[in-house]
């Protein structure tokens, strides 16, 4: 008896399935003269990837041919999901820079467009929550300190780590990027809430403004990143940071 790809599945589960594999089995069908393998590879061709797919307007991906608006809802639901996973809970330690940086990457990285997220922190350096606060477009997002420092107040925050990406996959920071840490660690600071960090994101590397000196003389070292100092992740997933001409 030959075994399709859904009974394989249920047997063997997702080990042997390449992501357009599993994409085949999320669109279940072909459509349009199209064999469902063929839909699925083209998607992972055109986008690169699931995260890339998830990043992606969902409207983007009807532009594949055999996909339609309700099927592209179904994929894109299932890569945001996959991407949702991998995000770390409640509680989890950010102990500096690097940390920060892998938990926003998989939101930040692949977007064609800048936006500005957010992680809150407690007293210990742990994550309360993170947020989306702005979107712009492929050169610039508007930061407003109010948006950024209501939910700190509302959490009961101690620690702010802002982090926006450079579409261009340049993560140099840009005289506007540092214009605005400084704004921010100013407003923070009648908050009584600490500016920790500012992260811009390139194409798997960043720049940390906090390492750049940038918010030196801001306020005291923050417990959260002068306990332990910086660990060492393995060299292969050490992102390549590049400061150097501030032109994106």
């Amino acid at each position: 008896m030959i075994e399709g790809p859904r009974e394989r599945y249920a047997l063997d589960g997702p080990e042997g399935f390449g992501d357009a594999d599993l994409l085949a089995l999320v669109l279940g069908t072909g459509a349009g003269g199209r064999s469902v393998r063929g839909i699925a590879g083209e998607l992972m061709d055109t986008y690169g990837g699931i995260h890339q797919i998830a990043a992606s307007p969902v409207g983007a991906l009807t532009q594949v041919a055999g996909l339609g608006p309700a099927r592209a809802v179904r994929v894109h639901a299932a890569c945001a999901l996959a991407r949702r996973r991998e995000r770390p809970g409640a509680r989890t330690r950010v102990s500096d820079a690097e940390s920060a940086w892998r938990i926003l990457r998989a939101d930040l990285e692949e977007l064609d467009h800048e936006e500005l997220h957010a992680l809150y922190l407690d007293r210990r350096g742990r994550l309360l929550a993170r947020r989306k606060l702005t979107q712009g477009n492929d050169g610039y997002t508007i930061v407003d300190p109010r948006q950024v420092l209501r939910p700190a107040v509302q959490l009961g925050a101690c620690g702010v780590i802002v982090a926006h990406n450079h579409p261009s996959g340049d993560p140099t920071p840009s005289d506007g990027d540092r214009s605005c840490t400084w704004r921010l660690a100013a407003a923070s600071e009648l908050l009584g809430v600490r500016l920790l960090d500012h992260l811009v994101l390139g194409h798997g590397t960043y720049v940390s403004l906090a390492e750049e000196g940038e918010l030196e003389g801001m306020h005291p070292s923050p417990p959260m990143l002068a306990e332990g100092g910086r660990r060492q992740p393995p060299e292969h997933e050490t992102p390549a940071r590049r400061p150097g001409s501030r032109s994106r």
